[in-house]
């Protein structure tokens, strides 16, 4: 009797294909990359954005007007692929230090509405220390927090939605190792020296009247419509107003205290 071949063709390529779908995609997504090309594509660009020069961050910010542990607020519009770096040195309003360039997110406009679409999230949110990762596969990053109280209002869910280093995401901020050295360091500072929390604003574009007209027709103008409301607040203040979830939407300053309001808050240490 002639002995029965243990693997054919067939079950060879199964095998072949299983091995390949684990190493180039599985294992990728699970270290929070799209692919094995995203995966080395960051490994590259560690090598040659590294190191960072901290002491050269603290003098332009003192050539600014700022310093290490001065309160920060971030605004990170989608379409522009920008994250700003808003701080408050002596005065009561917020100033512009920097503005970065996002390398990558995932996904379209709109928010994110549940666990594995992809999505970058929109929204307003807060970061406590809780929220910082300086062990981060992505070189550093933080949790912005999402699903905040508005979100899981509507019963939107997902985890680990991060601004990091490197540049793939997929639902993430990719901002570059050197961008997310120095915003990290910033915000870092900010809540070591006390600061409660610091409110990043994430908008699908520059909500002026015009942009906003321009997407009349989308099925995600009311929800940006709301996301207005605050940004415009900010834009005449310079400061991030008080904000709450009220009953599925967005409510800014005094009517964020209103009944059925839950504050935004970020994760305390130990929740």
């Amino acid at each position: 009797m002639t002995p029965r071949r243990r693997f054919g063709p067939f079950a060879t390529g199964v095998l072949v294909l299983g091995v390949l779908w684990v190493t180039v995609l599985a294992l990728p997504q699970s270290a929070g990359y799209v692919s094995a090309f995203a995966w080395f594509m960051d490994r590259v660009m560690i090598s040659a954005d590294r190191p960072i020069d901290r002491p050269l961050l603290a003098a332009d910010l003192g050539a600014a007007g700022f310093g290490m542990g001065d309160e920060v607020h971030i605004r990170i519009f989608k379409r522009e692929r920008r994250l700003e770096v808003w701080m408050r040195g002596d005065g009561v309003r917020y100033r512009l230090f920097r503005a970065y360039d996002i390398c990558t997110f995932s996904g379209e406009l709109g928010p994110k509405l549940r666990e594995g679409d992809r999505q970058a999230p929109e929204g307003f949110y807060r970061i406590q220390l809780a929220q910082l990762n300086p062990d981060s596969r992505h070189h550093l990053a933080f949790n912005t927090g999402f699903p905040n109280e508005y979100d899981r209002q509507l019963g939107r869910t997902g985890s680990v939605l991060m601004v990091h280093g490197g540049c793939s995401s997929i639902g993430c901020y990719a901002m570059t190792d050197g961008g997310i050295d120095q915003i990290y360091a910033v915000v870092e500072a900010a809540l070591a020296s006390g600061q409660d929390g610091v409110d990043v604003a994430i908008f699908p574009f520059v909500l002026s009247a015009a942009a906003l007209a321009a997407e009349a027709g989308n099925s995600w103008h009311p929800f940006w419509a709301n996301l207005k409301q605050g940004f415009d607040l900010f834009e005449t203040a310079q400061a991030p107003p008080a904000v709450a979830a009220c009953n599925g939407q967005y409510r800014f300053g005094a009517a964020a205290d209103g009944p059925g309001c839950l504050p935004i808050r970020g994760w305390q240490a130990g929740a």
